[in-house]
């Protein structure tokens, strides 16, 4: 009875506690909006320089939300249809091209296959000068947006360059749908489904896929995650409950507000409880990503392989403002079911420069999966199954930024009316010589990682005062570097020729067969085939028995993936 009496006084005293602290910050937010919008007027009205009331608040409240994390932000009016196709909905309308600012000028990137742009024959490469009658010249990437999309079924008028004709095209716009799972299919005797976000019906979507697939009786499925930078929680649930047993907690938000501590548990019979199933994610795989990630691996349910995922273990809502306005906040933190939280990034500890830093190792603790093996917070999924991440050189960033694949690409399907199917297209020595040959002339400069390591060299020389004893040797070293340049085109050929294939295979079969055409360098994917391709193998890694393995350079897997 006393204890009954004690407990009921405890709770009495944390409500009277809450109730009084609620009260107190009302207060507060009440003066402060005072304040703040006494201050807002006089500035207003009394400012020396005319002001813009708009943009003064936008400002205001932009610094404001700087202060907290990169993922609580301010929607104006005119920015919430692009909120919510980021965001929300895959669909909206348009003609199906995406686009791409070369030197100034607005170029047609890629086609999407069916759509009106495709229809029309409009094809990449196209240098789009007007839309609707207004000229390309000085507008930003959103202005373009909103000026190719609109209702559907109306009229869009296009103005294009074309080797130096000029090219009226008139297009109906139509219902362009995004698809979260931007391919599956069978990759030998094992089913593969590439998930590019998770926004509406993304769980219908892999569940689509899944049915279709597992009609062929494959040994074991491949969720590809990679570079998925999440999106709706309750679809990632609905995600893991294929393959998991109904009413498991799969993953906890907990916030400072009681309301917003939610348990989400699967609530439905799993669709493929036994099929053998392994995750691919990297460093950019984030958020919804790392929840169906981080509970298949804490259920022991998929083995997990690429490199550790971004660790963003926050979770966003989106409230109304007056106006038409948005403001999307992180209400909580989430969980795993072992009970971990991936969060990398401490947002609530600032330096003086106002910047976040990671996690303190020493604040990193571990968890245990369901049959015991060890997982850990604090610093996003790390897969059971390490493969060392492929980094880009320089000279092949350098060609990326920019866009020196574009026009070789754009020539090569000018003068091949075929090539070979997507899974099989590679790009022949002579093919490759003369696209080196169409870069004379063009300016791709680039300082290589040694040049930058001899830059600074000679800046500690100079605060040290030894650039006198030591120049010689360095100018010599910037010379033969600036000879071996020559040579990266060729030392770095296999990467370039990757990168270049994928974007000729793209003008003949669209975002699916660049996929496919990736698959014959894909070591995450071959990891994941001879995992599957082992029940021995995979039943080791679920006991812990082979877990935390490496394929590829190990010290360059945590350097590469670090990316937070």
């Amino acid at each position: 009875m006393k204890k009954n009496k004690f407990a009921l006084l405890i709770a009495t005293v944390a409500i009277a506690s809450l109730t009084w602290s609620f009260k107190e910050d009302l207060f507060l937010v009440s003066k402060n909006l005072d304040i703040f919008a006494s201050l807002y007027k006089e500035i207003s009205i009394n400012y020396v320089d005319e002001t813009d009331p708009g943009d003064l608040m936008k400002n205001g409240i932009d610094a404001m939300l700087e202060t907290l994390d990169p993922y609580t932000v301010y929607v104006p009016e005119s920015e919430v249809e692009d909120f919510k196709l980021k965001y929300v909905s895959t669909q909206f309308g348009g003609i199906g091209v995406t686009t791409v600012f070369i030197e100034g000028k607005l170029f047609v990137n890629e086609i999407t296959e069916g759509y009106p742009a495709f229809k029309q024959g409009i094809v990449a490469g196209d240098q789009i000068m007007k839309i609707n009658g207004t000229e390309i010249k000085g507008k930003d990437r959103l202005q373009v947006s909103q000026l190719l999309r609109g209702p559907r079924g109306s009229a869009l008028d296009l103005l294009l360059l074309r080797e130096g004709t000029l090219l009226h095209k008139e297009l109906i716009r139509d219902e362009i749908r995004q698809p979260n799972v931007i391919y599956s299919g069978m990759v030998g005797d094992i089913a593969y489904i590439r998930l590019d976000k998770f926004l509406e019906n993304s769980a219908q979507e892999v569940q689509n896929a899944a049915v279709e697939l597992n009609k062929q009786h494959p040994r074991g499925m491949i969720l590809d995650l990679r570079y998925n930078g999440g999106g709706i929680l309750q679809e990632a649930v609905k995600i893991v409950n294929l393959f998991v047993n109904k009413d498991m907690v799969i993953v906890t938000q907990k916030g400072r507000n009681p309301e917003k501590t939610i348990n989400y548990r699967t609530n439905a019979l799993p669709l493929l409880p036994d099929l053998p199933l392994t995750v691919l994610i990297n460093g950019s795989s984030a958020s919804a990503s790392e929840i169906v990630a981080g509970a298949l691996q804490d259920l022991d349910r998929a083995v997990i392989i690429g490199q550790r995922s971004y660790g963003k273990g926050l979770v966003q809502q989106t409230f109304n403002l007056p106006y038409n306005s948005l403001v999307k906040i992180t209400v909580a933190k989430y969980f795993t079911p072992s009970g971990r939280c991936i969060q990398a990034i401490d947002y609530s500890q600032k330096s003086s420069a106002g910047k976040s830093g990671k996690i303190a190792d020493s604040l990193i603790a571990k968890f245990n999966t369901r049959t015991g093996r060890s997982v850990y917070d604090g610093n996003g999924v790390y897969p059971d199954l390490v493969v060392g991440a492929s980094k880009l050189s320089p000279v092949t960033i350098s060609l990326i930024s920019k866009s020196m694949f574009f026009d070789y690409a754009n020539a090569y399907k000018k003068n091949h009316a075929v090539i070979a199917a997507p899974g099989d297209f590679k790009l022949s020595d002579e093919d490759y010589v003369s696209f080196t040959n169409s870069l004379e002339g063009k300016d791709y400069a680039y300082v290589s990682n040694t040049e930058k390591l001899i830059n600074d060299l000679r800046t500690e020389a100079e605060k040290e005062q030894k650039l006198a004893e030591v120049k010689a040797d360095l100018e010599d070293l910037k010379a033969k570097m600036i000879i071996a340049r020559k040579t990266d085109l060729m030392t770095h050929k296999p990467e370039i020729k990757r990168i270049l294939e994928s974007q000729i295979v793209s003008r003949y079969y669209f975002e699916k067969g660049r996929i496919m055409q990736a698959f014959q360098y894909d070591k995450e994917l071959e990891a994941a085939k001879s995992v599957l391709a082992s029940s021995t193998k995979m039943l080791a890694i679920l006991k812990g028995e082979g877990a935390y393995k490496t394929i590829g350079d190990p010290a360059k897997t945590l350097a590469d993936t670090d990316n937070n």
